[in-house]
């Protein structure tokens, strides 16, 4: 298939639904985009009722195009990324993998322009992401779930307000920062560097003042972020943890247990923010984040350095230093039902403790005059009723009354 083809096929598919998030060729479906969390079928031109092996393969090797690497990677590991621009309508990252021995294809497409925090409606307490000028901050979630777009607003902020070098490291890129105050070099990688462990490494000799790392893969990449935070650089990057603890939990996993204590102190010590997101059905369509936004204080190093106890938890300190800009996702979840930007099911269903949020929207329910309960319509039961004398004392049946 020549790229022309594709083009065609991808430009049918933006136009049926110009709000799409993603692009899926799958074998055995037709073109599908997915819309709020939703796939849906397109038609194209020409025609694709039902994608063969073939066809898939044809659309993958067009994407992919002559480049050598991304070609090896793929054959090798089952699965490659890359970036994909189409004339000036939109860009894409894209995955290309194997299942049951054929190929699949799914692009996300990507933002034209660098989004902001008023944009998506974020917290105003995710602008002091872009205040600390060193240290570590991981924005954490399931895949798109918004990490990276979350980080491109804070970057947006440094950009805007900071003459600072700024590298990204990033796979592949996605949003192209313009030129404003602060200096960007953003690699891609296969392309600029052959790893995050390597490019990390490089990019200490790269002056910089903050550095993207598009995703702490594995041990030596959070290693080696860890020590250029200590260093004096901002390290921004992202895990696929679904909550604070869960991310602290992740990073003292990638070392040996004879370590755990010395990576606990790493952390305590440079760690800035952990921002978690997840992406909630709105009422009406369209999909909403909930954001769960843990600081650093004292008693949340102290956590990091001895690990969570009972009347200890990261999730009960959160709660209680909502004055410093931090929240549970329960609270935010609370807060957007208030708003009515989401049902009760909704709340309950992505809620962390869920008698919590319960007893939340019960209280909400009964400030808005609604019912808290579905049981309604109760009445004296009438067998029981008969059997109470005049003094509203029961008769036990088959027992005289004392005399």
């Amino acid at each position: 298939m020549h790229r022309h083809a594709l083009d065609r096929i991808l430009t049918c598919m933006l136009q049926a639904h110009t709000d799409a998030s993603d692009l899926n060729f799958t074998v055995g479906h037709p073109p599908q985009v997915e819309v709020n969390g939703q796939l849906t079928p397109v038609t194209t031109d020409p025609p694709l009722t039902q994608l063969t092996p073939f066809q898939t393969e044809r659309i993958a090797l067009a994407l992919v195009g002559a480049d050598r690497r991304l070609t090896e990677t793929l054959v090798r590991a089952g699965s490659c990324d890359l970036s994909y621009t189409l004339g000036t309508t939109a860009r894409f990252r894209v995955n290309i993998f194997q299942q049951r021995g054929h190929f699949s294809v799914v692009l996300r497409k990507l933002p034209s322009t660098v989004p902001t925090i008023q944009d998506m409606d974020l917290p105003p307490v995710i602008a002091k992401l872009a205040e600390p000028r060193n240290g570590l901050i991981l924005v954490t979630g399931a895949t798109g779930s918004g990490k990276s777009t979350t980080l491109a607003a804070v970057l947006d902020i440094i950009n805007e307000t900071r003459a600072v070098h700024v590298v990204t490291l990033e796979d592949p890129l996605e949003f192209i920062h313009p030129v404003k105050m602060a200096t960007f070099n953003q690699r891609e990688l296969g392309a600029d560097f052959d790893s995050f462990a390597s490019g990390l490494r490089a990019a200490l000799r790269q002056a910089p003042k903050v550095i993207l790392v598009g995703e702490m893969r594995d041990r030596e990449t959070l290693e080696i972020g860890l020590a250029a935070a200590e260093t004096g650089h901002l390290v921004v990057s992202t895990l696929h943890t679904m909550d604070a603890g869960q991310t602290i939990n992740r990073m003292l996993g990638m070392f040996e247990t004879n370590e755990e204590r010395q990576v606990r102190m790493r952390l305590a010590g440079t760690l800035r923010w952990i921002v978690c997101q997840r992406l909630l059905p709105m009422v009406g369509g369209g999909r909403v984040a909930a954001l769960e936004i843990m600081g650093m204080n004292l008693r949340i190093q102290e956590i990091i350095l001895n690990g969570e106890a009972e009347g200890k938890t990261f999730y009960e300190v959160i709660q209680d230093s909502e004055a410093l800009g931090m929240q549970t996702f329960d609270t935010h979840i609370l807060k957007l039902f208030t708003e009515g930007l989401i049902t009760a099911e909704t709340a309950l269903s992505y809620a962390s403790k869920k008698s919590l949020v319960a007893r939340g929207l019960d209280q909400i329910k009964a400030t808005k005059g609604e019912k808290t309960s579905d049981i309604d319509g109760l009445s004296l039961d009438a067998e029981y009723a008969r059997k109470m004398d005049p003094r509203g004392k029961t008769q036990r049946t088959g027992v005289p009354p004392h005399r």
